[in-house]
């Protein structure tokens, strides 16, 4: 498991480009039904545009890529929006551009030019976050435990996302993983924290932008 970048959320942006309207939007995914779900919902948005040109990548090696021209000439629409994200080194995206026809034909060279310039500075304004290999935890403690846990420095980096408080305190945590997900040795350090007065879960690893 290593790092990557992606889009944080959604970014969009328009072009006028020879009269017609160019439209991208992009968004952070994390499987492939996701991106497809996100391609109905620009389509329904856009319901009269010409084109709904996609392409997206839905893991983190760039295994899972896909993209349509949709009735655009071969070759100028998807592939070029994907090379965009490519180019960028984002991964577990989807970018749909949007277009309404202005009457003025552009060519093969300017069709690519047009949906892959558009992909590429949709991306400029997009945020852009590193997630990192991360183990995630579910901790149950007496409040007691819960701020002694927190006033101690672990010497693994961590951080908390999110906490229940009745009666007992159950909080998750994301632990950062070293490379190849060895085992982080987290659940030791927090039973020696709280003198084994907890409950420690590991839920899943997964890939997680830490904030620090």
């Amino acid at each position: 498991m290593t790092g990557f970048l992606t889009v944080s959320g959604e970014a969009e942006r328009t072009e006028i480009i020879e009269r017609s309207k160019f439209i991208c939007n992009i968004k952070h995914i994390e499987s492939e039904e996701q991106a497809r779900e996100f391609i109905a919902e620009i389509k329904k948005k856009h319901s009269r545009a010409n084109h709904h040109c996609h392409a997206f990548i839905a893991d983190e090696r760039a295994s899972v890529c896909r993209f349509s021209d949709d009735g655009e000439p071969q070759g100028t629409a998807g592939m070029p929006i994907l090379n965009a994200l490519k180019a960028n080194g984002i991964f577990m995206a989807v970018a749909v551009v949007t277009r309404y026809f202005g009457g003025i034909k552009l060519g093969t060279g300017g069709l690519a030019r047009a949906y892959g310039g558009i992909t590429a500075e949709c991306l400029k304004s997009a945020k852009t976050v590193f997630m990192q290999p991360a183990a995630i935890y579910k901790i149950t403690a007496d409040y007691e435990q819960y701020v002694k846990f927190l006033n101690k420095k672990l010497a693994v980096d961590f951080e908390i996302t999110g906490a229940e408080f009745f009666g007992k305190v159950k909080f998750t945590a994301a632990v950062k993983l070293a490379g190849g997900g060895k085992d982080d040795g987290f659940p030791k350090l927090v039973n020696e924290v709280t003198s084994g007065n907890c409950c420690i879960e590991k839920l899943t690893e997964k890939y997680y932008c830490f904030k620090v």
